[in-house]
């Protein structure tokens, strides 16, 4: 239960204003009011035979939801999880006028109600075991019915390694970090790597990596990102990134690891951290993540 604890408050703390980033190299769209308050907004990218539409959903989670829209069809990838987003979220959907051919619910389930879903090979068991049916209780309990109720149509696995086409678009599965729910990152066409946290230039924090174990898997991850040749780098948290996102986030993680290694305790990791990126935004979470990380 503490795990589950731990792993609740870090989605509610999560990214802040540690993933948050202003992009301008976007088409930004409001998105649709709902009671005359928009709760988030649309960005969209033209890309290679497709668009990608991204909703910041500007939620407690720092959660990101999409649309990949082909030719005649549409693809929703993590759709909203509070009442409110998914309202907006719908609502754009729907005026884009074109049918969906597929939900894809990778790390996130959201307010896809009984219409059938894909998922990651495991991630339906996984979503019904204690840690993540214990995640969304504790949401439940803690906003009631301002969060959508929890999916109930069937569910489609997609295995790990494969490509699948939907709405004319290729999406590849790839395993996702090995410390993280066994979610996939997925290549769309050939220009947008998904992935659970999109890359900053910001801290990380302990649920993103809570040890130098979660810092190699999150290395891996990154690393193989960046072997895709994608050109857009999103995730269900936080905004936007580029490949010099990710090449950052490489580079902070390898000084993670070299400051573990040469600091005597947190405190010293803590100091050496943000001495090392002075101003890096998130940097109110470095006194938590040196003590996770001393916590061994």
């Amino acid at each position: 239960m503490k795990k589950l604890f731990v792993l609740t408050l870090g989605a509610l703390a999560l990214v802040g204003c540690s993933q948050k980033k202003e992009t301008s190299t976007a088409e930004a769209q409001p998105a649709a009011a709902t009671d005359s308050v928009a709760a988030g907004h649309f960005e969209v990218r033209d890309l290679d035979d497709y668009k990608l539409h991204i909703y910041l959903t500007d939620d407690q989670m720092g959660d990101a939801s999409f649309i990949i829209e082909g030719s005649d069809s549409l693809v929703t990838l993590e759709q909203p999880l509070f009442r409110v987003n998914a309202a907006e979220y719908d609502k754009y959907l729907a005026s884009l006028g074109k049918p969906v051919a597929r939900r894809i619910a990778d790390f996130h389930l959201g307010n896809t109600g009984d219409e059938p879903i894909v998922m990651p090979q495991g991630m339906p068991e996984v979503v019904k075991g204690p840690a993540y049916s214990g995640m969304m209780s504790h949401f439940a309990e803690e906003y009631g019915d301002a969060i959508e109720p929890l999916p109930t149509g069937a569910t489609t696995e997609v295995a790990f390694d494969s490509t699948v086409t939907y709405a004319g678009v290729p999406f590849t599965f790839y395993k996702g970090a090995t410390n993280d729910f066994p979610g996939a990152n997925i290549l769309i066409g050939k220009d947008a790597m998904y992935s659970h946290w999109a890359p900053a230039k910001a801290h990380i924090n302990n649920l993103y990596a809570a040890n130098v174990a979660g810092v190699d898997a999150r290395l891996a991850e990154l690393e193989q990102n960046l072997a895709s040749g994608a050109t857009v780098f999103v995730g269900g948290h936080g905004a936007p990134g580029t490949k010099e996102d990710v090449q950052f986030m490489i580079g902070y993680l390898n000084k993670v690891k070299e400051l573990r290694a040469s600091s005597a305790d947190a405190e010293a990791f803590a100091s050496a951290l943000i001495a090392a990126y002075p101003g890096l935004p998130g940097e109110d979470g470095v006194k938590a993540l040196a003590e996770s990380f001393y916590a061994e």
